[in-house]
């Protein structure tokens, strides 16, 4: 599955990664390739969550919706693929 990540990087920060297809999933890194690496953990861990909680995974939107998004602006876009299949093959119902 592939997902396209926004990565931002203020004066002074580390780079801050967000999934727009994937709302409240977000992650970082000291360097570009460090916040890259890190994401495809965020993304596998947060759809893991979904699964488990039964909640639906979002469709994905085209690439020029998010960059039409004013909260966007600014940010370097990068296409980043994860293997989610043994999440979604597997799901553990959830114990709360």
């Amino acid at each position: 599955m592939t997902y396209h990540v926004v990565v931002h990087k203020d004066p002074g920060s580390t780079y801050g990664v967000t999934v727009p297809d994937l709302p409240g999933c977000f992650s970082g890194g000291d360097t570009f390739e460090e916040a890259l690496s890190s994401v495809k953990e965020a993304i596998q861990g947060h759809i893991h969550v979904m699964v488990m909680e039964g909640y639906p995974i979002p469709e994905k939107r085209p690439l020029n919706e998010h960059k039409a998004n004013e909260d966007f602006a600014g940010g370097t876009w990068a296409t980043i693929s994860v293997d989610v299949s043994a999440i979604s093959a597997n799901p553990t119902p959830s114990r709360l």
